[in-house]
């Protein structure tokens, strides 16, 4: 198996878009550990079934079965050019894990102000007839409270992206990925990004990383 990635990037920070680019310049595909959690208990799998159990009584589910996953994933054919994992590990515990079954070419961390992540997140809202997705700021709707997708006037939203809500989840993500971003950049393999530029300007930073 070649070596993989490891994304780091808070939620509003263009994790999505960011991801997909490089997943079209690597040809790594994505691996996100919520997903593989779901299809698993989905599924109904060994593992799945475990999972299930600690996710019902409101319990993390343990490093054992993530890793349990994760090496599951590797063992698929098309990981064989290396896998693109986002959003883990979360913990110390979890990277030395990951070291011993997959290894990690580079860790690339995008980096955001709080204060615009907030402004990214709470400023947004949806259609709640089509679902076109706007934003107070930075997409708002072309004639005011009116859909430009189906002209109805039915907005809401989450009610999830209130700034406290957006902080407390911030806070949490610093404190995790805080540790991790210092223990990879001893092992040389950090490299950070600053993402409080255009989606362009930033997956062109990414893409010099790439062929470095």
């Amino acid at each position: 198996m070649d070596s993989s990635i490891v994304l780091f990037v808070p939620a509003g920070a263009g994790k999505g878009t960011q991801a997909g680019r490089i997943v079209q310049a690597t040809g790594k595909p994505q691996v996100s550990t919520g997903d593989m959690l779901r299809a698993a208990v989905e599924e109904g799998t060994d593992l799945g079934r475990v999972a299930k159990g600690h996710m019902e009584s409101g319990g993390l589910v343990p490093d054992e079965v993530i890793i349990g996953l994760i090496q599951e994933r590797i063992n698929q054919p098309d990981a064989e050019g290396g896998l693109l994992f986002d959003g883990f590990p979360r913990t110390i515990p979890q990277a030395e894990a990951l070291e011993k079954i997959a290894p990690v070419s580079m860790v690339i961390a995008i980096h955001v102000n709080d204060d615009s992540i907030i402004e990214r997140i709470c400023g947004r809202f949806t259609c709640g007839s089509c679902g076109e997705v706007y934003h107070d700021t930075f997409r708002p709707c072309k004639v005011e409270s009116v859909c430009d997708s189906c002209g109805k006037s039915e907005f809401k939203r989450r009610s999830d992206d209130s700034e406290a809500t957006v902080r407390s989840r911030l806070s949490a993500y610093h404190s995790q990925t805080s540790p991790l971003e210092s223990w990879y950049e001893e092992r040389g393999l950090l490299l950070r990004i600053d993402g409080n530029h255009g989606i362009d300007v930033v997956a062109a930073s990414i893409a010099k990383l790439l062929v470095e």
